[in-house]
């Protein structure tokens, strides 16, 4: 892999490791979903976690190794209402997320410039991009998870 790629996966991890540490909460307090928003904590990583591969499967056009299920509880459009005693606690998410980019540099670090047909949305043709679109993605969730504890530890 070249070194780019690696300082890539790098930053990729530190990053993911902050939105785990601001999301080091109780059980509780991530399944809160404060007043005037529509998500809590939990839901918030879940999202974090499908999108990635969403957006992955959507450029190559191979089946991601979601979870069952984890589009309906996760997904776009989907929230807390969704879920049901099978859906994965906050602890559980948070494994899934620490070892999603090892999963993926494992998968597809090897594709990182394979060109695809470009996405019907932003244009992307490499996943690559995906990866730095995503990284985005995972920065305004981070904010959200953010302002959910601001209302719950006031």
């Amino acid at each position: 892999m070249e070194k780019r790629h690696e300082i890539l996966f790098n930053q990729l991890e530190d990053f993911r490791g902050y939105l785990l540490k601001v999301a080091n909460v109780s059980e509780d307090e991530g399944e809160t979903v404060p007043k005037g928003f529509k998500n809590n904590i939990r839901w918030n990583l879940g999202h974090v976690y499908v999108e990635l591969y969403m957006w992955i499967e959507t450029l190559t056009k191979e089946k991601a190794s979601i979870p069952e299920h984890f589009n309906k509880w996760f997904g776009w459009g989907s929230s807390p209402e969704d879920f049901t005693e099978e859906t994965p606690s906050l602890e559980e998410l948070k494994v899934l997320l620490k070892k999603q980019y090892s999963t993926i540099k494992e998968t597809y670090g090897d594709r990182l410039e394979e060109v695809f047909q470009p996405t019907e949305i932003r244009e992307m043709t490499t996943i690559e991009q995906v990866l730095l679109w995503t990284t985005f993605h995972e920065g305004m969730h981070l904010q959200a998870i953010l302002d959910i504890r601001k209302c719950i530890t006031a």
